[in-house]
């Protein structure tokens, strides 16, 4: 199978016979049979392993080109690489990335003395600051700056020092871009998001091409019990299913939204890979097979976003992404160095014509509102 549709359409479902299910439902149990020989049979035990769980493993691991391992959610599986790498030495991470794995990093790992150092996405690559490194973690499209890493030139880095590469996958997605295709080790992902796409399970996985890493991960999970519920995992499964049509749209709708956005005077500071004038486009095209869709933009202020929110009809405000709606976030209220009017927004599966004109109605709505404000006059 070579085609994304099909791939993601028929991805861990094994041939099936006369009667038997085309996508057989979880399996639910937390104890299997051992049998009466010394030898444990693979399943034996709700923590380490699960027939529905391997499907998934089957099917995101074709996609991204290696072997993979699910996790209870993606930061149980930045946690899990984190600390794999940190008895080695120091990990350094996205300056601008997702703030909750330099959290993780600063407030567990650095007091047991791992050193943890910051690089902007988009570098330099190589970086001083890779001296020493044992794990090296880019994000990219970064969430929520949406600037993009040089993959390759990242991995060339961090190998010349003995590091591993790992990267966050999760606003491109494996049909988006393939991170071991171009020299990383490691590629981390929340399938809460785009993957599983509906909103309804908080999932993640880490591949890799090396199987002593992928061992290693497997015991770390059934160690520390960061194991996927059987439920999860078969929602994310059937969500799969569909990531390659709703990926086609949601990148049509962020590139629509994304024109809009550079023309109203409301909006400044757009972001998006995809954009032939992003400042990011360039190496984005090298290294990425398709857009998403994920964006930002910043409004005047955090009363603006409230404003665009409240106007929209289309647009939820939701802290996920990836999803079959249209959401947006402003993401200072989570602690991001950002402008306090600064939105992620994660273009959904609803008609462009429509999601569009539901935006620039809400923009227009902001921005009359805003000009009343600095006029001192109110909005009648």
């Amino acid at each position: 199978m070579s085609g994304d549709g099909t791939r993601c359409v028929h991805g861990g479902h094994p041939p099936v016979g006369a009667g038997e299910p085309l996508h057989p439902g979880p399996v639910l149990s937390s104890t299997f049979d051992l049998g009466t020989g010394d030898t444990l049979p693979t399943d034996f035990y709700g923590r380490a392993g699960n027939p529905t769980w391997r499907a998934l493993e089957s099917a995101i691991g074709d996609l991204d080109g290696g072997e993979c391992v699910l996790f209870a959610s993606g930061m149980a599986a930045i946690g899990a690489v984190l600390r794999l790498a940190a008895r080695d030495g120091a990990l350094v991470l996205p300056a601008d990335g997702y703030y909750l794995a330099r959290s993780l990093a600063h407030a567990e790992l650095a007091p047991l003395g791992v050193a943890v150092r910051e690089v902007p996405t988009a570098g330099p690559w190589p970086s001083p600051s890779l001296e020493g490194a044992a794990l090296v973690l880019v994000e990219t499209p970064s969430n929520p700056g949406l600037d993009v890493a040089d993959i390759a030139a990242a991995a060339d880095g961090a190998h010349a020092v003995g590091a591993l590469l790992a990267v966050d996958n999760t606003t491109a997605t494996p049909l988006g871009q393939r991170p071991l295709d171009l020299g990383a080790d490691l590629v981390v992902a929340s399938d809460t998001k785009a993957l599983a796409g509906h909103s309804d399970v908080v999932l993640g996985h880490v591949s890799t091409r090396d199987a002593g890493l992928a061992a290693a991960l497997r015991e770390a999970r059934s160690r520390g019990g960061a194991v996927p519920g059987p439920m999860e995992a078969w929602l994310a499964h059937r969500g799969l299913g569909t990531l390659d049509l709703r990926l086609e749209r949601q990148a049509r709708n962020a590139a629509a939204v994304t024109d809009a956005l550079l023309a109203h005077p409301a909006v400044a500071d757009v972001r998006w890979p995809g954009h032939p004038g992003d400042p990011a486009h360039a190496v984005a095209a090298r290294q990425m097979r398709r857009w998403n869709g994920v964006l930002r933009f910043t409004l005047p202020s955090e009363r603006a976003v409230g404003e665009f929110v409240a106007a929209s009809r289309l647009v939820g405000s939701a802290t996920s992404f990836g999803g079959l709606r249209s959401t947006a976030d402003r993401r200072a209220r989570w602690g991001d160095a950002v402008a306090p009017g600064l939105l992620r927004f994660s273009a959904g599966c609803e008609d462009p014509d429509d999601l569009v004109a539901d935006v620039c109605r809400a923009l227009d709505t902001t921005w009359t509102t805003h000009e009343s404000h600095l006029r001192g006059t109110p909005v009648l």
